[in-house]
């Protein structure tokens, strides 16, 4: 089955960024590079319906196929916590908006979804970073239905 391409969000320059988008946008490329050696497909990345509603990364899983929901958090320690903490209620309720939106948009619907986190530690200067790929991280909550 394949599910059409969703339009992405165009990115500006490197030069523009902010140094936190920039780091943002590393985790995001190393995330997408990890699942891809995983054997999933990425179908989409930075995919935005308004300004409050973007999702990271949108994937196929290998088997079974199930389309993913993925949002990537990069820190530059774990110093204060695990990245996945920041994926609190309020952002599970976005990410939630989100894919409702993204799904609406399908033409065939996937039997399966999940929500994933990667967790990205370190920078693009330093040491090896460490990344943890957390699969069904979380349900999007009640009145959310495929």
């Amino acid at each position: 089955m394949n599910w059409p391409w969703p339009l992405t969000l165009l990115r500006k320059s490197a030069k523009r960024q902010p140094a936190s988008q920039r780091t943002g946008a590393w985790g995001e490329a190393l995330a997408a590079r990890l699942l891809r050696r995983k054997g999933y497909r990425i179908l989409g990345r930075n995919v935005r319906f308004g300004s409050r509603c973007e999702l990271d990364l949108v994937a196929r899983s290998p088997a079974p196929e199930t389309l993913v929901f993925v949002e990537v958090k990069t820190r530059r320690s774990d110093t204060f916590g695990r990245p996945m903490v920041a994926v609190d209620r309020a952002k599970r309720r976005a990410l939630g908006r989100a894919a409702h939106r993204y799904l609406r948009h399908l033409k065939v619907r996937p039997s399966h979804i999940r929500f994933d986190v990667v967790e990205v530690i370190g920078l693009p200067t330093g040491d090896p970073p460490v990344i943890r790929h957390i699969e069904n991280a979380f349900s999007p909550g009640p009145g959310y239905r495929v």
